[in-house]
């Protein structure tokens, strides 16, 4: 990389536990100067197979375990958890302890009561625990925070972040036909993160209060329950609003990564269509030099070959592991890591907003859970839509009725998962 700076004499070395995108990850980390991928974790064998296999191409030498408890005892320094999106808190409170630097795949938690405890686990172990949301490093997100940074377009106002994802085409290659896979039954709310996160990113803002809305479920066909998309509306730390719309149905081919921030002197957003979100639009009022929005793709913000091998979702990837990296070595850079507390103020939102949808679009505080009196509020707040953790708490995948979905959608898509693995080894 192009950057000066002096390297440690060994590499840190990485479990990765998940091999489904697990493997895109081990692919940055393979690409990154200083890591090294030392074993892979997933209790599916035909996950274990193709991480195996990829390993192999990437010149790496892995240990491969379908035991959690069995990887945890191998020999590194660091965790990916890139296991199933509603399941990372309690792998991530079990690595810290263990003694493991941990980068978490979204999302951070899928209850209050899990916050509580993820933070107080990156306490106690004294380890650096940050959340791997790449939407917050592409060029352009990284870009207009710099130019937000440096004061252009003022004051911050508004915000908006959009991920609008059409999955019906590929659900049976991430829903695998099982009925219990999270995608199948979560709320509209829940993946939030890749809209909101990148808002947050940018200002350095917290949301303060948030209101939810959905709409209904039209996924049903092919055994998603929840509400096809959904939209947060915040009030943030400064006074400032934000919007965020994710979607998983919602018919649309590229699908949409888009943002944009309103500021007292200007504004900034990404290019809306397809591919061209790497590009960013600036337009500061009173410049003569620009008087309407400038265009332009920015640069990387530092040269590096090794996110152009690895280029996995737009170089987010890498930037995501590289950023850890430099946090757990100690170098500067390791600020533009995101800590759990701002891994938390992305993530709560889409738990309070599903409250919010659930009780008539009430307002909910956005809990600091920096402050212990404020983590005390919510030791026993298990409120989701997984029984196994909610109990009593638990509410309905969908506020405008769970639909019934036979069992011969999950076996047809099962059927088309094992049709997929024949071309797709």
């Amino acid at each position: 990389m192009a950057q000066s700076r002096s390297r440690r004499t060994s590499k840190v070395k990485f479990g990765v536990f998940g091999a489904g995108r697990g493997l895109d990850l081990m692919r940055s980390l393979a690409a990154h100067p200083d890591a090294s991928v030392v074993a892979i974790c997933d209790a599916r064998a035909d996950a274990l197979d193709r991480a195996k296999m990829r390993a192999a191409e990437l010149g790496l030498k892995v240990a491969l375990y379908s035991d959690f408890d069995k990887f945890l005892n191998h020999d590194f320094d660091a965790v990916v958890l890139a296991n199933y999106a509603n399941e990372h808190a309690p792998y991530a409170v079990r690595a810290l302890d263990a003694g493991r630097h941990v980068l978490s795949e979204v999302l951070a938690v899928e209850t209050l009561s899990q916050a509580v405890s993820l933070v107080e686990a990156v306490k106690r172990s004294g380890k650096v625990y940050a959340y791997a949301e790449n939407y917050c490093y592409f060029r352009s997100v990284q870009e207009m925070k710099r130019v937000y940074k440096r004061g252009d377009l003022g004051e911050f106002q508004h915000g908006e972040g959009e991920y609008v994802h059409n999955c019906e085409s590929i659900w049976p290659q991430i829903a695998y036909g099982d009925p219990t896979h999270w995608r199948n039954w979560m709320n509209s709310t829940f993946y939030c993160t890749h809209s909101l996160g990148p808002v947050l990113y940018m200002t350095g803002e917290r949301p303060v209060r948030v209101v939810g809305f959905e709409t209904p479920n039209t996924g049903a066909h092919f055994g998603q329950l929840g509400g096809a998309s959904a939209m947060i509306v915040c009030q943030m730390s400064n006074g400032a609003t934000a919007k965020s719309l994710h979607a998983v149905h919602l018919k649309r081919e590229p699908h949409s990564i888009w943002y944009s921030l309103y500021g007292t002197n200007g504004m900034a957003e990404t290019d809306r269509w397809g591919e061209r979100f790497s590009a960013v639009n600036i337009y500061v009022e009173d410049n003569p030099s620009t008087p309407q929005a400038v265009h332009y793709i920015p640069a990387w913000p530092h040269v590096s070959e090794e996110a152009l091998r690895a280029d996995s979702h737009g170089g987010g990837d890498f930037f995501a592991v590289h950023y850890f990296l430099e946090k757990v070595l100690g170098r500067s850079a390791g600020q533009e890591s995101i800590d759990v507390y701002t891994a938390l103020d992305m993530t709560t939102p889409g738990i309070l907003a599903y409250k919010s949808i659930m009780n008539g679009n009430a307002p909910y505080e956005v809990p600091d859970f920096r402050k212990k009196s404020v983590r005390d509020k919510y030791r026993d707040d298990h409120f989701c839509v997984d029984p196994r953790l909610a109990g009593k708490d638990v509410a309905p995948s969908s506020s405008f009725g769970v639909p019934k979905v036979p069992p011969s959608v999950y076996a047809q898509q099962r059927r088309l998962y094992k049709d997929y693995l024949k071309t797709h080894k």
